[in-house]
């Protein structure tokens, strides 16, 4: 029960967050929804940190890891509003920004995973 609490807390603070950096960077482009792309590249870091810092050693019990990689970056990152905005760009015939976005959303999110490994090896 304390593990599915933890979860719990941490989805709902990065739920928060993705919400506040949505609504302050979203409308700032009309093709690019960068509110959402930040959160996906942030988390993908923050997961690779993480992750990272889990596999080095001692640095992250248990709890903290569902905490911090199961319940924040699962509740900030959004998987589900990513491919809403991809269907939309889609269905109004921008296929190019439909493609740029796609392509920078997934090559940067697995470069900023593997910089969060990097970054955790060196800590």
């Amino acid at each position: 029960m304390k593990q599915l609490l933890l979860v719990f807390l941490g989805g709902g603070f990065g739920s928060m967050l993705r919400y506040l950096v949505s609504r302050i960077f979203n409308d700032h482009f009309q093709y690019f929804f960068l509110g959402t792309f930040l959160v996906n590249v942030l988390g993908c870091l923050l997961m690779g940190l993480i992750l990272g810092l889990s596999l080095k050693g001692d640095y992250l019990t248990q709890n903290q890891i569902l905490i911090l990689a199961t319940g924040f970056c699962g509740g900030f990152t959004t998987f589900s509003a990513f491919a809403f905005e991809k269907h939309s760009l889609l269905t109004s015939g921008e296929l190019f920004h439909f493609s740029l976005y796609t392509l920078c959303s997934i090559i940067i999110g697995i470069f900023a995973i593997a910089l969060g490994l990097w970054l955790a090896k060196l800590l």
